[in-house]
């Protein structure tokens, strides 16, 4: 077994230095690109509407102290730059308070002693196989994901998974990549996720989950390269499964108690998300509300409870700022006017000669459109009325046009770092970014390629 310590790793760039070069690029191409933007119907994209706006591109203009005008096309200035963090802060103070509230509940459940209560359990339950573990859980996690939609409700369960990999010696990281690389490999696929299908297949005529079929195929080869790789990746860590020594003894009462708390908030949870459709607000006060009730339970003074909970929040503090920079990247594109243009040029980039290539060349625009538009349901607002008429020319179906988007964008989500969502699970998990690009990119390799070729399979099967 690995002697590394799991709360350790090799230090890197830090995430914030990485964010904050990503938001001064964005911040100079509001030099160097065209404004221009497309008409929109609510937030639809109107398609062939895409018309250039002349801007002042000066440098002059980088030392401008005036708000932008969101009227005029203008480059953003320095201190605008600056200023989209505190914009991006309030825009993503939703999911930071919820990451937040996340980070001091766990505090508590960690200071009662129930989530090392409970994980003994459940490795006593598979007698310490955690390849079989594995395997279940992330078959359950992605068929979440991928049927439902299930994305930010997983962050209740990170630190569960993080906690289970340090208690065998693993690193946070490889409690992290169980539930994110199943999380993602349903999303890729989507067979009945409701949050891309109900936007994007309207806006091609298509009845709604209509192609599930196909796609339920798709996500299997997803699923299963997924697990092969958590898998290898626990056996290089050093994974021994005759090196794990567990206490088989029952849980205690309070501990039976509190778990079957925890577990059924987070079913009420997914029936909430899925049915009453909450939000971050909603969310946040759930998880208040569950914290509560879990430190009346846990037996701690409530002078321990709250510091727990302080405690716990500290843990994710980086998030907050993350998030709120790569939400920051998204304020400059916006104000400079420049997000319009890069789509149109994406798009240019996809040929009308050739379904194949086309199709290929939709996911290629998809991958790279992911990195300014990380969100599922803006990016095909943005892109799938473009996508419909160019894929109709080269002979591309409907249904192959949204498996492109879907590919697209699941697989830049794996690791965009301007993807709030992603930021706020490894903030959960402890893990750097950098250290996550890292551990990821094969697989990340991998998928653009099983990608291209399950495009091409369904050009060649009329899909």
């Amino acid at each position: 077994m690995s002697t590394q310590n799991p709360s350790t790793s090799k230090k890197g760039m830090n995430p914030i230095i990485i964010l904050l070069s990503i938001l001064f690029l964005a911040m100079l191409l509001t030099y160097f690109v065209d404004s221009g933007s497309y008409d929109r119907q609510g937030n639809v994209v109107v398609a062939n509407s895409y018309k250039v706006i002349e801007k002042d591109k000066s440098l002059g203009n980088l030392f401008n102290y005036e708000n932008a005008d969101q009227i005029k096309a203008e480059p953003v200035s320095i201190i605008g730059a600056f200023m989209a963090i505190p914009t991006g802060l309030e825009q993503g103070a939703g999911l930071i308070f919820m990451v937040l509230i996340i980070g001091g509940m766990f505090g508590i459940l960690t200071k009662a002693g129930t989530v090392d209560a409970g994980l003994e359990r459940l490795l006593s339950l598979v007698q310490g196989n955690i390849y079989v573990l594995v395997i279940i859980l992330m078959i359950a996690f992605s068929a979440g994901s991928t049927f439902l939609g299930l994305a930010s409700e997983y962050l209740l369960i990170i630190p569960l998974m993080v906690g289970m990999a340090n208690r065998l010696g693993l690193p946070n990281i490889i409690g992290f990549a169980i539930v994110c690389v199943a999380v993602k490999a349903g999303y890729l696929s989507s067979v009945t996720n409701p949050l891309p299908l109900t936007i994007a297949q309207p806006l091609l005529g298509l009845q709604i989950f209509s192609g599930a079929s196909v796609r339920f195929f798709f996500y299997l080869a997803f699923l299963a390269v997924g697990i092969s790789f958590v898998l290898l990746m626990i056996k290089r860590h050093g994974f021994n499964n005759a090196q794990v020594h567990f206490h088989a003894e029952k849980l205690s009462t309070r501990h039976v108690s509190m778990l079957l708390t925890l577990a059924g908030g987070i079913a009420l949870l997914v029936y909430a998300s899925t049915h009453w459709h909450w939000k971050h607000h909603a969310l946040s006060a759930y998880y208040i509300a569950l914290s509560m009730v879990l430190a009346a339970m846990s037996g701690l003074t409530a002078n321990q409870a709250a510091q727990a909970f302080v405690d716990g929040m500290k843990k994710v503090l980086l998030a907050s700022i993350l998030i709120g920079v790569a939400t920051a990247v998204a304020v400059v594109l916006k104000q400079g006017m420049i997000l319009d243009s890069i789509v149109h040029f994406l798009m240019s980039f996809i040929g009308e000669g050739n379904a194949y290539v086309a199709a290929t060349g939709m996911f290629v625009s998809q991958l790279l459109l992911d990195f300014l538009i990380p969100s599922t349901s803006g990016q095909a607002a943005v892109s799938m009325p473009i996508l419909g008429p160019v894929g109709s020319l080269a002979g591309v179906s409907e249904q192959t046009t949204i498996v492109a988007f879907l590919f697209g964008n699941g697989i830049t989500n794996i690791l965009t770092p301007t993807s709030g969502t992603l930021l706020a699970y490894l903030a959960t998990a402890r893990v750097g970014w950098g250290e996550w690009a890292k551990f990821i990119f094969p697989l990340w390799l991998v998928y653009i390629f099983l990608a291209v070729l399950l495009l091409q399979v369904s050009v060649l099967i009329g899909f």
